[in-house]
């Protein structure tokens, strides 16, 4: 009779109470660390979206602030460069007339609407006589963009003559209380006396070669 052999039984390694408890520990901990980590990421995301709206608030704060200003600021030189006008129109006319000019009378806030053909300009100071008429600009600081407004105030000046059958010829001069160098060179360059604050008077600084006519 043969002998028969029975199997040995097999052994796993199964997971013991131990070693199952300590991976049930370090999830847990994985899972309150992950947590913790959300919860401060959402605080600093709370954080941040407040700075922002505080800092949005500050810029409309300062866009309003600046506006208040600009306002202020615009009225104040409205009415500066209203002042300089009234203190350099009336010695204005005898300045010229010993340069040689004959001007025998002067103006100042000249309007001049010719709705037909569109033209519409104002002059701060305009001194005339029968033959020429000058132009004038005042501003508190003068710039070239202010140069090149006045070559076409003169230009328009020029066509509602021409319309009204006035042959005289007109001349630029701008005024200014702030006139950075490089403004006073290019302005002379385009013909125009430039005309500046000096102690209790002023000075005339005649243009460039010839004063250009239009």
């Amino acid at each position: 009779m043969a002998e028969v052999q029975t199997a040995e039984p097999l052994v796993h390694n199964a997971p013991t109470f131990e070693t199952v408890w300590a991976a049930l520990q370090e999830t847990d901990r994985m899972l309150k660390e992950n947590a913790r980590r959300h919860e401060e990421l959402a605080l600093s995301q709370k954080e941040t979206d407040r700075q922002m709206q505080e800092t949005d608030l500050q810029i409309k704060e300062t866009n309003r602030q600046m506006k208040e200003y600009n306002k202020r600021f615009g009225d104040f030189t409205n009415r500066f460069g209203e002042m300089v006008e009234y203190m350099v129109a009336p010695n204005l006319r005898d300045k010229f007339n010993e340069m040689g000019f004959d001007f025998q009378k002067v103006c100042t806030n000249n309007k001049f609407h010719d709705n037909k053909n569109n033209i519409k300009f104002e002059v701060d100071i305009m001194l005339e006589n029968g033959d020429k008429a000058m132009l004038v600009e005042v501003k508190t600081k003068l710039t070239t963009e202010h140069i090149n407004e006045h070559i076409e105030r003169i230009e328009k000046m020029r066509a509602y003559a021409d319309l009204r059958g006035d042959k005289r010829s007109f001349l630029g001069a701008a005024a200014g209380v702030v006139i950075p160098p490089g403004v006073k060179e290019y302005a002379l360059k385009q013909g125009f006396f430039v005309i500046e604050p000096s102690g209790e008077t002023f000075n005339v600084t005649l243009p460039y070669n010839q004063p250009k006519e239009w």
